[in-house]
């Protein structure tokens, strides 16, 4: 089964459909990041939130509750397909329905992975994987850029370390980042060694 998320009025065939809102006629109607969500556990194969995540979870709560219910429902090895608007861009900024930025870095928080060579090396990252007891691996991520920034890159007027500074500084250079997300369930006892740390 094939999850669409937060789908607004764009539904699409061969995925189920869901929003909290009614006028989009989702398949199901759901807060996702309030309700608990009706299927089973690792019954999701793939997952798309297309220009959603912005929107989910007004408080800290609430956004973990959203992240525990996707990694429950996942299978494993399932795929999580995410766009969202790059937090230094004006469309971001502009509408008043995004509630949190998120980015690469943001997800990789909730890698128990990560997690755990972080505590390692004395690091700071909030500890999400093992705090929330979800373990998701960013896989890939990619960066859309506004043209005039595309084709100084195309055209190696800048270099991609060039552009990763300018992202850290300058508004309006990517609108949008693509994110892709496998959820690991199967290494969880071994990374581990049979600690519990989930206590949220």
């Amino acid at each position: 089964m094939k999850l669409n998320l937060g789908c607004g009025f764009n539904k699409l065939e061969g995925w189920v459909n869901v929003d909290s809102n009614c006028l989009c006629l989702p398949d199901i109607i759901l807060k996702l990041d309030k309700d608990d969500w009706l299927w089973k556990s690792d019954s999701i194969e793939e997952v798309l939130l297309d220009h959603v995540l912005e929107h989910v979870g007004e408080t800290t709560t609430d956004f973990f509750h959203f992240m525990k219910e996707l990694y429950r429902v996942c299978k494993k090895e399932a795929l999580i397909t995410i766009k969202v608007p790059h937090p230094r861009h004006d469309n971001f900024m502009h509408d008043c329905t995004h509630v949190r930025t998120i980015t690469p870095f943001t997800l990789a928080m909730f890698n128990k992975q990560r997690n755990l060579n972080d505590l390692a090396n004395n690091g700071k990252e909030s500890k999400l994987g093992l705090l929330l007891d979800v373990d998701f691996e960013v896989v890939k991520w990619i960066y859309n850029l506004e043209s005039k920034w595309e084709l100084m890159l195309k055209n190696k007027l800048i270099s991609s370390e060039q552009l990763e500074d300018v992202l850290k500084t300058q508004n309006n250079v990517c609108y949008e980042i693509l994110i892709d997300l496998i959820v690991r369930k199967d290494n969880n006892e071994q990374l581990l060694d049979g600690k519990k740390w989930n206590c949220l």
